[in-house]
C-alpha cells in the first residue's frame, strides 16, 4: 500500500507509507516503513524532525527515549547536510523511517552525486566542516548501530543509520 498521508503545499513534509505493517500484538514489534519528501530548505530540518517524532510517537512499537533522541539528532544532521550541500542539484530530499527486525532505521536521500568521506575516515584536524557526519557516526556506534552511504540508481545518494531497539 502506498498512500500519501500529508501534503506539501505549505512547504512542509509529505509522507507516504511504503509498506503495510503487520498487525500489532501485545509485546510484538510493529514493523513499517514511511517515506517523507520535503524541499531542500532550512525550514525542512525542524519540520521533518517534528514529523518523524510525531510519527514514531503514534506507533505501537516502543522506541526508547534515548534511541528516539539519537535518531532525531541524526535525522537533523543528515537533513541539514542535504540542504547545505545538495540543494542545488536536489531541490527535494527524501527521508525514510523504517521499523523492523528490532531496528529503527533513518535514511536521507538527495540527488547530489558527492559521497561524503566523513563516514569512512576522520577528516584532517584543521578541517572545519563535516563534523555533523562524524556526530552521526559516533551516535550510531554508541547505540550499537551501523551507518553508511549508498549511491542511488539515479546518481544521488542515501545516507542511513540503523539503531537497535532494546526490548522494553
Amino acid at each position: 500500500m502506498h498512500r500519501t498521508v500529508g501534503c506539501a503545499h505549505d512547504g512542509g513534509p509529505e509522507y507516504a507509507r511504503t509498506r503495510t505493517p503487520a498487525p500489532a500484538q501485545e509485546g510484538a514489534w510493529q514493523e513499517g516503513s514511511w517515506r517523507f519528501a520535503a524541499p531542500a530548505t532550512d525550514a525542512s530540518v525542524p519540520r521533518l524532525r517534528h514529523a518523524v517524532r510525531d510519527l514514531l510517537a503514534r506507533q505501537p512499537t516502543h522506541v526508547p527515549d534515548e534511541t528516539l533522541q539519537g535518531v532525531l539528532l541524526i535525522l537533523s544532521e543528515l537533513v541539514t547536510n542535504a540542504v547545505r550541500h545538495a540543494a542545488l542539484l536536489s531541490p527535494t530530499i527524501g527521508v525514510e523511517i523504517a521499523l523492523g527486525g528490532g531496528l529503527l532505521r533513518v535514511a536521507v536521500e538527495d540527488g547530489h552525486p558527492y559521497r561524503p568521506k566523513a563516514l569512512a575516515a576522520e577528516p584532517a584536524g584543521d578541517h572545519t566542516g563535516g563534523r555533523g557526519l562524524l556526530l552521526v557516526k559516533a551516535l550510531t556506534a554508541e547505540a550499537g548501530g551501523v551507518c553508511d552511504v549508498e549511491q542511488t540508481g539515479a546518481g544521488g545518494k542515501v545516507i542511513w543509520a540503523a539503531l537497535p531497539l532494546a526490548a522494553a
